[in-house]
């Protein structure tokens, strides 16, 4: 039986808010400082260094997840690729020398670890989905199939 009680979709929704924390905080910022200063700046890193939030986010939507016996597996797989895909790419910097400054910013080193940072980026969202589908499914009700099944 799923168990989608109170205590289930309160994880699901503190899991979701922590999940999108390293996806929006990046445009929130932008927008301020673009609104304070007239200049647009985007820091491209911030989801990666705001892994924690998605991390623990995460951790909540697979807990609600399992409980509810719903949507286990995207978040899982979702997680395990973000986790490889940002380890590989601080990996990929500190052998290259990036990381010290040794080669500059440019050539297959950079694009290597930029293209593993913006899919760390992509399997973050692809957590986020899944929590709004967790979330969608929690909320149907009981014997209903969901709208787009």
């Amino acid at each position: 039986m799923k168990n989608r009680n109170g205590f289930t979709i309160g994880l699901a929704a503190a899991g979701t808010i922590l999940a999108f924390i390293p996806l929006l905080a990046p445009a929130v910022f932008s927008v301020a400082r673009y609104a304070q200063a007239r200049r647009f700046n985007f820091d491209f890193l911030m989801p990666a260094e705001l892994f924690p939030a998605a991390l623990v986010g995460a951790g909540l939507l697979i807990w609600a997840a399992t409980r509810a016996k719903l949507s286990r597996k995207w978040i899982v797989w979702s997680l395990v690729v973000a986790i490889l895909l940002l380890v590989g790419s601080q990996a990929v910097a500190v052998v290259s020398g990036l990381a010290t400054g040794e080669i500059e910013a440019t050539g297959w080193p950079w694009m290597l670890v930029i293209g593993m940072l913006i899919g760390y980026t992509l399997a973050v969202a692809s957590i986020c989905v899944g929590a709004v589908l967790l979330l969608r499914d929690l909320f149907t009700p009981t014997g209903e199939l969901p709208v787009s099944s």
